[in-house]
């Protein structure tokens, strides 16, 4: 498709004003209790944008939670309207990364639900960009404004303009997902955002007469972006079960039908589909990731309806591969939308790869991004390397296989989960496997698999009628069977987490980070600072705490922690908890077990997480490190001047102090999302021990460069691992 003419681009707003110019009373958004037309939206906005030009003093950020409301809409455009770049807030995610995608945009004013709001609140102090909130979908708390009042208390009259914009210009902030470390904030321009929103109506032919449900956790962009643009109506569907959703969708004559594979597998499988029927509904959508055939199939026969897949990310807008909506090859995601290239290479040598052999997937388009936040632009024409694998067939037909992370090889063979899960998922036995690379003890992998089994004591058997249809090197090693796959809240196997913890069932040792401290590699380090809310509830918070920790011990990437209790405060806790990359930690932070122990621990603390990276680790005389009655002090510094000479400080003194008696040990880590913030912990056999090394003059040399805030404690649990001896 790469040959076909491009669409018109314009500035991101302007989706909202030609939608209400062409069909002002056609209905745009209905959801949560909210319906807006399309002259609605754009007076809406218009609004909004007149608000924010008197709230903040030229360009800068505003965040946008993408909750499922009408309002998002309004937020989305009237930010973009205003001139302001929109930093879209995926409202499932966690404290950390709340503060994390606020701190990182730098966003002045947000827009955001009543779901995100505790969690906001709960890391406002360390945003200090952060003027104002407003609630949207129709909260309230009597505390925060909401997004009625902002739009009451907006400017009137005549001769209002909205600002000038480049069409080259960053509109928006699209956060990745962060499977390989915090997420990164992708910079998309107008130009991106607008041509991808017509590429996407062209292919999946949205135009005015086309009614879309959203049948998806959060609002994406996307869909909202191409629907306005080609003046759909969006009928959004907050139902969790698809039973419901297929309801919805004949309500509302819905023709389009928006959902997550996840969910639409649960449909194909549901006992009650054959009872169920899509009156005015011509095509099924199915994105974020890969739809099993066999259901795709299923719901095609149930209902008569095609169901085709499509491809993005979020660093293009997002989408780049669409496959023909009314004729669609399953298991295929498409050819390219207009404009768009598409390269398959080798993953070694970077050489682009015939049709039909498995690489590396690469882009080229319009919709590709400006660049990531902080980082130089993309060089024009440059391809985007996207981490994906997959293969071209023929027609031009894109097949992924696999997330380049997720790929392991075995005998120099590439082993793609995905291939071996297809074969294991046509058992009839296995109503769902999921394939992971496993350790094999000697520095390489093997293949390992979670079953789902209608009869899980069968395992055996079916193992050994699976594995006599694969090549050696893809045969299942280690298998266990399992109720359900455990899944993200937006619906995604989270394999590198999952792997983990079964390799810390099997005892299995992770070659890929095993001996990291040994090797000097720094430590991801997650501080979180514990305030009791009642004083007296420090057992409560402790036995809750440890049962945490016990859960944590058992996850991929997890190496130690330590827990210490301040002796001058006692209603305050420090934990320092040590991850072998951000990655890791990223993974677990998202599982439902981790969201639900965060909600139990509010109801005891309030929380204050600092996302960190390791610096050093000194390690003093174990006699120290195991004293009876040991006191450990968490200092947080705020380097005065350069961080290099800082840290180079800290290190002559701990050096110095491991020269005395009764040092144990020592960490420095680095903050993330606090300049020129560090946070130590160190070990001391007893307090007299620690008033010695603050006495040496290296101490005062480092306490020179920096200001300190320092904590003496208690230890409550953990044992901080140490660096493993040379030559280990």
């Amino acid at each position: 498709m790469a040959d076909r003419a491009l669409p018109a681009p314009g500035r991101l707003d302007g989706l909202a004003a030609g939608a209400a110019a062409a069909h002002p009373a056609r209905t745009a958004i209905t959801g949560g209790g909210a319906t807006v037309d399309f002259a609605t939206l754009d007076a809406r906005a218009t609004a909004v944008a007149r608000a924010l030009a008197g709230r903040l003093d030229g360009p800068g950020t505003v965040a946008v939670a993408s909750a499922l409301h009408p309002d998002f809409a309004v937020a989305y455009y009237g930010a973009a309207r205003a001139g302001q770049v929109v930093a879209v807030v995926n409202p499932l995610i966690p404290e950390i990364g709340v503060r994390h995608v606020l701190a990182t945009s730098r966003a002045r004013l947000a827009f955001v639900d009543a779901g995100l709001l505790p969690k906001l609140k709960a890391v406002r102090a360390d945003l200090p960009d952060l003027r104002e909130v407003v609630l949207i979908g129709g909260a309230e708390d009597g505390a925060t404004g909401t997004l009625e009042e902002l739009l009451a208390a907006a400017p009137t009259g005549e001769g209002w303009q909205p600002p000038a914009v480049d069409l080259d210009d960053t509109a928006c902030l699209q956060f990745t997902s962060g499977t390989t470390g915090l997420p990164k904030a992708v910079r998309l321009s107008h130009r991106n955002l607008t041509v991808n929103a017509a590429q996407i109506a062209a292919a999946h032919r949205l135009d005015a007469d086309s009614v879309s449900l959203n049948h998806l956790p959060t609002y994406h962009p996307m869909h909202l972006n191409s629907a306005v643009a080609a003046a759909a109506t969006q009928v959004l569907c907050d139902a969790p079960e698809p039973v419901d959703a297929v309801h919805t969708a004949n309500t509302h004559g819905a023709t389009h039908f928006y959902s997550l594979p996840v969910r639409l597998a649960r449909l194909a499988a549901d006992p009650a589909l054959d009872g169920l029927a899509l009156r005015t509904v011509t095509r099924i959508a199915s994105g974020g990731s890969a739809l099993p055939v066999d259901a795709a199939q299923r719901l095609t026969e149930r209902f008569g309806i095609p169901v085709f897949q499509g491809y993005g990310l979020a660093e293009t807008s997002p989408l780049t591969h669409s496959d023909d909506p009314d004729h669609p090859v399953h298991g295929s995601v498409g050819r390219p939308v207009p404009g768009t290239e598409c390269r398959v290479v080798d993953l070694e040598s970077g050489a682009e790869l015939p049709a039909g052999q498995p690489g590396e997937v690469q882009l080229r388009g319009p919709q590709v991004m400006k660049g990531y936040l902080g980082a130089p632009d993309l060089a024009p024409g440059e391809w985007f390397t996207t981490g994906d694998i997959g293969r071209v067939d023929q027609d031009g037909r894109l097949f992924l296989i696999d997330r380049l992370g997720d790929v392991f090889k075995v005998d120099n063979f590439l082993v793609a989960p995905s291939e071996v899960e297809q074969v294991a998922a046509a058992h009839p036995l296995v109503r769902e496997a999921v394939v992971v690379g496993l350790p094999d003890g000697r520095g390489y992998r093997v293949a390992g698999a979670l079953l789902v089994l209608d009869e899980p004591e069968r395992i055996a058997e079916a193992v050994e009628q699976i594995n006599a249809e694969l090549p050696y090197y893809q045969r299942l090693v280690h298998t266990e069977a399992v109720a359900a796959i455990p899944r993200s809240g937006n619906g995604k196997i989270q394999r590198r987490v999952l792997g983990g913890q079964f390799a810390a069932r099997l005892g299995l040792t992770d070659p890929q980070t095993e001996g990291s401290e040994a090797m000097g590699a720094p430590l991801f380090t997650v501080i979180n600072t514990f305030v009791l809310k009642d004083p007296a509830g420090g057992a409560a918070f402790e036995q809750r705490f440890l049962d945490h920790v016990e859960w944590m011990r058992a996850q991929f990437g997890f190496r130690s922690h330590q827990a210490v209790r301040a002796l001058a405060e006692p209603e305050v806790y420090v934990n320092f908890g040590w991850w072998a990359t951000p990655g890791d930690f990223q993974q677990v932070l998202g599982s439902e077990t981790f969201q639900a122990h965060a909600k139990e621990f509010h109801q005891l603390v309030d929380v204050q997480a600092e996302p960190s990276m390791g610096v050093l680790r000194v390690e003093g005389e174990p006699a120290a490190q195991n004293a009876e009655g040991a006191l450990l002090v968490v200092e947080r510094f705020t380097a005065t001047g350069d961080a290099e000479k800082f840290e180079a400080a800290f290190a002559a003194w701990t050096e110095a102090a491991a020269r005395t008696a009764g040092f144990g040990h020592a960490d420095l880590a680095k903050a993330l999302m606090r300049p020129g913030g560090y946070t130590a912990l160190t070990r001391w056999a007893s307090p007299a021990a620690w008033e010695q090394a603050r006495a040496l003059p290296e101490y005062a040399d480092l306490a020179a460069l920096a200001d300190s805030e320092t904590r003496p404690a208690a230890p409550v649990a953990g044992t901080r691992t140490p660096a493993a001896p040379a030559g280990v």
